[in-house]
């Protein structure tokens, strides 16, 4: 069913990279400018380029999945473009969310970005450790979320990987001179990559990133670029998890254990499908149809649309969620082991209440 939509097309996707960079250049340039009029002015910039920033995002999704273009080559080369101005390791991410497409729905192996509870997990929380949880996974947090996500954490972990990797060769050579450098290099375990390949991404996407930030400073300001940047990547990193979540977490979703899994019922049961105005879905390039994306990973954005209106006959059973419901699915974040589904807090309270003391 879904062959005849993964074909690639180049220009549809070169077209989609400058409608995304051009304007996200144009509306830098004028919220420096802005700056030296009001800062006013600057702050008027910042929700577009939130907006753009998650679309190059959502361009760098693509390309990991090798479906923006025809060519593996473009989708490597303009992948990892992408990758440093959203701040994310492009490949890195890439191997980490194939997990997630090959294991969707499967709740004993992910969990999502939050690291959703199971029922039990949360009851043997204190009160306070309950709070918080909620609170982490509420929108208010999401632009911390998304600082952590896209700012903070791809730096740190290259960091505390290296630091990591010069204690391991150090100590090698003394508990082992004759071994050469490459081999000790080579025998390091790492949680932070999984291949040689993994650590040069993440290495080379912070090299660029890094001097970006100098050259940007140098022609700005530490303290103007740092402002706009922080709060544009942030809001645009938070959007980006609360989409994610609210294409998995909602009422009675799919949420199977390992031994009663089943793929297609997580594509279809375990994935929603958001009802977003016309502007919302450009900015996200259509991964509102998520249920499409997750039934073939292989479609292009540009061919998600066109997929699902030709065979929505047989999406009935996908839950719809609109944009006026975002909030009540966060809402959702305990997963019910028993009936293998995600509830809501308030549906967990129900329980409590009703359950024998």
């Amino acid at each position: 069913m879904v062959g005849r939509y993964t074909k690639p097309d180049d220009i549809k996707g070169l077209t989609q990279v400058l409608t995304t960079l051009l304007p996200l250049a144009l509306l830098w340039w004028a919220a420096v400018a802005g700056s030296r009029i009001s800062y006013w002015l600057t702050a008027a910039a910042l929700p577009l380029m939130a907006l753009f920033t998650l679309r190059v995002f959502a361009l760098m999704h693509d390309c990991g999945h090798y479906c923006l273009f025809r060519s593996r080559w473009l989708n490597r080369t303009i992948g990892f473009a992408l990758g440093v101005i959203a701040g994310m390791p492009q490949y890195v991410w890439s191997q980490h969310h194939n997990f997630h497409h090959a294991n969707n729905g499967n709740w004993d192996k992910y969990r999502g970005p939050y690291t959703t509870l199971s029922v039990d997990e949360y009851a043997a929380l204190s009160a306070a450790q309950q709070r918080l949880y909620r609170q982490k996974c509420g929108v208010a947090s999401a632009p911390l979320a998304g600082f952590i996500y896209l700012v903070f954490n791809p730096r740190f972990t290259l960091l505390k990987g290296n630091i990591g990797l010069l204690v391991h060769v150090v100590r090698g050579k003394f508990a082992a001179p004759a071994t050469s450098v490459r081999q000790h290099i080579a025998s390091y375990q790492t949680r932070y990559w999984k291949s040689a390949r993994e650590y040069w991404h993440m290495f080379w996407n912070n090299v660029v990133l890094l001097c970006a930030w100098a050259l940007m400073c140098w022609a700005c300001g530490p303290l103007l670029f740092f402002t706009i940047y922080l709060l544009t990547v942030s809001i645009a990193g938070g959007a980006g998890i609360v989409l994610f979540t609210v294409q998995h977490n909602f009422e009675h979703s799919y949420a199977s254990d390992n031994d009663n899994w089943n793929y297609y019922t997580g594509s279809i049961e375990g994935t929603s499908f958001l009802i977003l105005p016309r502007w919302l879905n450009w900015f996200t390039v259509d991964i509102a149809y998520h249920h499409i994306h997750h039934l073939s990973s292989s479609i292009p954005n540009y061919c998600l649309v066109k997929c699902h209106n030709d065979n929505q006959h047989l999406f009935t059973d996908v839950t719809r969620v609109k944009l006026s419901q975002v909030l009540g699915a966060l809402k959702c974040i305990l997963w019910d082991t028993r009936a293998r589904r995600i509830i809501s807090l308030a549906e967990y309270r129900r329980q409590q209440l009703d359950s024998p003391v």
